[in-house]
């Protein structure tokens, strides 16, 4: 999956950046973890957990069949990243996707970047034969662009998540 973000630079037009997305490997640990951990830095407040522990997870999960990443890059260079689990549920009619993580690098935001992340979640719930894709929005008002790049892609706000520790 390509596609070409157009940047501008003082007004001046520049190259066309191929932006791609392709599906990680348990290999990609690392790369996965780099951004997932940026990602729990900005939902934290800048207090993340340590990052060894989030490759260690990432290696594990990504070496599993239940989950799915995939990295979208801007020509050979990886500017971000998206994590989806199989689930099921007695009201979901069986088997369906639920993105943990999606993350763009702050400078690529904005550029089609997460379209093509949801894209490749999408492509991969067609060809699992899941019925649904879910995710949970972050904390509002405060990450309303995230809530409403996922209501202007088909999604429908069902309420908050939450969560409890074990």
């Amino acid at each position: 999956m390509k596609h070409k973000a157009h940047s501008e630079d003082l007004g001046a037009s520049i190259d066309m950046t191929v932006i791609s997305v392709r599906a990680a490997q348990h290999t990609d640990a690392a790369i996965v973890s780099d951004f997932v951990h940026a990602l729990l830095d900005e939902l934290s407040d800048g207090k993340p957990p340590a990052k060894e522990g989030v490759i260690d997870v990432a290696e594990a999960l990504l070496s599993g069949p239940n989950v799915i990443a995939a990295i979208a890059y801007a020509d050979a260079d990886p500017v971000g990243v998206m994590t989806l689990n199989e689930c099921a549920a007695i009201y979901a009619g069986g088997k369906f996707g639920e993105i943990s993580e999606l993350y763009v690098r702050p400078d690529m935001r904005s550029q089609g970047v997460a379209q093509l992340l949801l894209d490749h979640a999408q492509q991969q719930a067609q060809a699992r034969g899941w019925t649904r894709l879910e995710v949970g929005a972050p904390k509002q008002p405060d990450w309303h662009r995230t809530l409403h790049f996922y209501l202007r892609n088909g999604f429908d706000e069902v309420g908050p998540r939450l969560r409890r520790l074990a």
